[in-house]
């Protein structure tokens, strides 16, 4: 699988499949930065402006913004592997493994290149619609039902123009969003290049 001119080692591209760019939304990938919970830059996120994802669900993703007719800020697509076992890492570190409870794990369908972290965003101003936590907002606030008035009104509009092209969104966390497919699509370790 070739995606930033890299291929994993022992398998082919043909194997693998591609992993495509995502056109069109804005970018803000937290694990590039320290700007996420674990306040450090994840391995494998070396650049930080690549949304990449399996053709099908990048195709969908297009779809959901186009109904929508607003853009969508995009926190994490495909992740690497390394990026995900650091996570699990840092939580047995820290003394956070409560969060290795439903809300990180080493594998993941972001590994396949199947889930999106996303929000709202108003084309006009390019700000975020209320949604009512931060993104990976490890608590109950964050469940998806947990909302009222115009927050519970958003997660529902997020939460349905995606569920209209495929994707089931995960109930603890409004922003999750997993693609459903037949296909075994691979878990895939592949650092995120520019």
């Amino acid at each position: 699988m070739v995606a930033g001119g890299l291929l994993a080692a022992g398998l082919s591209a043909a194997a693998l499949g591609p992993l495509v760019d995502v056109p069109g939304p804005q970018v803000d990938l937290r694990y590039a930065t320290a700007q996420n919970f674990t306040g450090a830059p994840l391995p494998g996120y070396d650049c930080a402006r690549r949304v990449l994802l399996r053709p099908v669900a990048a195709r969908a993703l297009g779809q959901a913004q186009r109904d929508l007719r607003r853009e969508g800020l995009v926190f994490d697509a495909y992740r690497p592997g390394r990026a995900s076992r650091a996570m699990v890492a840092w939580a047995r570190r820290t003394g956070n493994e409560h969060l290795l409870d439903g809300y990180i794990a080493e594998r993941s369908n972001h590994n396949r290149g199947l889930a999106v972290d996303v929000t709202l965003v108003a084309l006009e101003t390019g700000r975020a619609l209320p949604i009512g936590t931060r993104f990976d907002a490890f608590t109950v606030a964050a469940h998806t039902a947990n909302a009222h008035g115009r927050v519970a009104r958003n997660r529902a509009i997020l939460v349905r123009a995606l569920a209209r092209r495929g994707f089931v969104n995960y109930r603890r966390e409004w922003w999750h969003m997993d693609f459903l497919t037949r296909v075994p699509w691979p878990r895939l370790d592949l650092p995120l290049t520019c």
